[in-house]
């Protein structure tokens, strides 16, 4: 499936700019874009996330349970290939970061079967990092 899709922009709060400087640019390997003393962009795989800086934010979220397993709601992040998924798990594990649902195959067998994952940031935001063996099944029922 080849679709162009247009990058999405999301602004979210973190409790400090230096910890959300070293997550995503240096855990994730998200590129950094424009900053203030306030705020950091990030290019999040060809999308633009923005940290702002909100003192006392803790991430707070409420979980929900998909195919058995809590999730954080809220929580966002990105689809990739197999390949670009593992080399993430191990570059998370590499710098210790600790997962709220280890790496793992979801909804085995059945439409929509993925690999995921879920982590928080340093500021507690929760992300999701997905992968399908084709992307045609992305939104299969």
């Amino acid at each position: 499936m080849t679709r162009a899709i247009p990058p999405f922009h999301l602004a979210f709060p973190v409790n400090h700019l230096d910890m959300a400087r070293h997550f995503y640019r240096t855990v994730m390997g998200c590129p950094e874009g424009r900053s203030t003393d306030q705020w950091i962009d990030f290019d999040f795989y060809g999308h633009q996330i923005v940290t702002h800086l909100v003192p006392g934010h803790n991430g707070a979220a409420v979980v929900g349970k998909v195919d058995g397993h809590g999730v954080s709601v809220p929580h966002f992040g990105v689809v990739l290939d197999m390949a670009s998924w593992e080399a993430l798990v191990e570059k998370l594990r590499a710098g210790a970061t600790q997962c709220g649902l280890e790496p793992c195959i979801r909804f085995m067998g059945l439409p929509g079967e993925q690999a995921t994952m879920f982590f928080k940031d340093p500021s507690g935001n929760a992300i999701e990092i997905e992968a399908f063996a084709s992307l045609n099944s992305l939104f299969a029922k």
